[in-house]
């Protein structure tokens, strides 16, 4: 009988209320050549996917071009204006620091995002945060982003490869995120997902296995025994 015992993260809209600063820094890139991005347009079509399916989505909406080297150039203008951004708001979501700690105490822990590693990286340090993931996703790391569940399977072998050897399956992992496209994406893996309500509504969520409001209200018994119908492991 398959068990809770690893818990892979999204990152952006789960652990940081960062999306914001991603809207604001790829409206801001998108500007510079034309295309205009409202904040409705971001978070119903935009949402979940990493700065490459962002830029490619806009820029085939609007019939421009989409070769190597213009995504290229348009990602390194959003990486720079979204750091700067970062530097200057750091916001953790409620409850993220607590619940992150205890699962840590209890299980190996991972990050798949569509985010870029320096970006992860420095708001985890910043947060006191770092030391608790074994392994971190990011966007460099897979070819295919959500909702493909590329980025879902690479955090689990990650996490496989750690010194412990822990022959995880996609049945032990929970996700847990706050996208259609990531929902979609575990899923796709073989992996429960978790959905907080911290961008979409609890009524856009409805494929995820389990919906919580806030992190602030999320228990990891409930979880191992609403999820996989039986008590938890490790108190």
């Amino acid at each position: 009988m398959s068990e809770l015992r690893a818990i892979i993260f999204d990152f952006d809209g789960v652990i940081a209320d960062t999306e914001p600063l991603h809207f604001a820094a790829l409206r801001q890139v998108l500007a510079g050549i034309d295309i205009a991005l409202t904040e409705t347009e971001y978070y119903t079509d935009y949402l979940g996917f990493d700065d490459r399916g962002c830029f490619m989505a806009a820029l085939r909406q609007h019939h421009r071009d989409v070769s190597p080297a213009v995504l290229t150039t348009l990602m390194r203008h959003k990486a720079l204006a979204y750091l700067i951004a970062v530097k200057q708001q750091l916001a953790i979501f409620p409850g993220v620091r607590e619940l992150v700690r205890d699962a840590a105490d209890r299980y190996p822990l991972a990050i798949a995002s569509g985010a870029l590693r320096n970006e992860i990286e420095l708001i985890l340090e910043e947060a006191g945060l770092r030391k608790a993931f074994r392994h971190i996703t990011s966007a460099e790391d897979v070819t295919r982003g959500k909702p493909a569940p590329d980025p879902f399977l690479h955090a689990m072998a990650g996490l496989n490869e750690q010194p412990e050897h822990l022959s995880l399956t996609p049945d032990d992992c929970l996700v847990i995120e706050d996208s259609l496209p990531g929902i979609r994406g575990a899923r796709a893996a073989g992996m429960k997902v978790l959905a907080v309500a911290n961008t979409h509504t609890v009524q856009d969520l409805g494929e995820a296995d389990a919906i919580t409001h806030s992190l602030a209200d999320t228990r990891l018994s409930d979880l191992q025994a609403g999820l996989w119908g039986t008590a938890q492991g490790r108190a």
